[in-house]
């Protein structure tokens, strides 16, 4: 059985997020989330991202260091994928399209190589919050925790972020992500949109140039750019 790691008592996730994000993990619906995960393991069904991974997006962005919140909509549903980081897959792991297209605007906008690994963790270092709107589904079913109440968490997050925090880059791709802009004080933030970099998507995300925007915003603010190359 995969190991619990949502248990409200014990999460694992950074002490300073722990201590920013405390009333939500108190709530009902966060307490409705950790009975749901408990249920699913006991019927056999296979979760991801691993346990362990749950809240990789907080535990590699310090709460002090977010610079840009790049919004997903729920985890990659196939084995091996899911890293707990909105777009992101493990070194090693054959990159997604979505993820092929964000790299090639990489390339078009910023000239970086089209990367051969997935792994976005270094963006995170960086001050990235890779944040996926839903933090878990089950094995090959897309959007399967749609209803466990995690939209709940992650507009509490943006909420609290837009309200406790200046200066932030919100990056929404497609329609779902445009969906919470409301949540964002744009006074006091900054909101890129672009159509979703899925090819389904068909056009609006390439030619975007929101990684060079992104940096430019920054330098502006006076802070260190964000390192895009892997």
């Amino acid at each position: 059985m995969q190991e619990i790691a949502i248990n409200p008592q014990n999460i694992k996730i950074n002490p300073d997020w722990k201590e920013f994000l405390k009333e939500e993990f108190e709530k009902p619906y966060f307490l409705n989330i950790k009975r749901y995960y408990v249920e699913a393991l006991k019927m056999g069904k296979t979760i991801y991202p691993p346990a362990k991974f749950t809240f990789n997006a907080f535990n590699l962005t310090p709460l002090n260091r977010v610079k840009i919140v790049l919004l997903g909509q729920d985890p990659y549903h196939k084995q091996n994928q899911a890293m707990g980081l909105s777009f992101s897959v493990p070194k090693g792991v054959q990159i997604p399209p979505s993820l092929r297209n964000i790299f090639k605007e990489l390339n078009e906008d910023l000239g970086i190589k089209i990367q051969k690994d997935g792994d976005l963790s270094s963006w995170a270092a960086q001050g990235v919050l890779l944040l996926n709107s839903i933090l878990s589904v089950e094995e090959n079913k897309p959007a399967s925790h749609n209803n466990w109440g995690w939209q709940e968490f992650s507009d509490a997050v943006i909420k609290k972020l837009s309200f406790e925090k200046e200066g932030l880059i919100f990056l929404l791709w497609g329609n779902y992500a445009k969906s919470k802009k409301p949540l964002i004080d744009i006074r006091k933030h900054f909101v890129l949109e672009a159509a979703h970099p899925s090819p389904l998507a068909r056009s609006g995300f390439l030619g975007c140039k929101h990684f060079s925007k992104s940096n430019a915003i920054l330098q502006n603010l006076g802070k260190e750019p964000i390192k895009w190359e892997l």
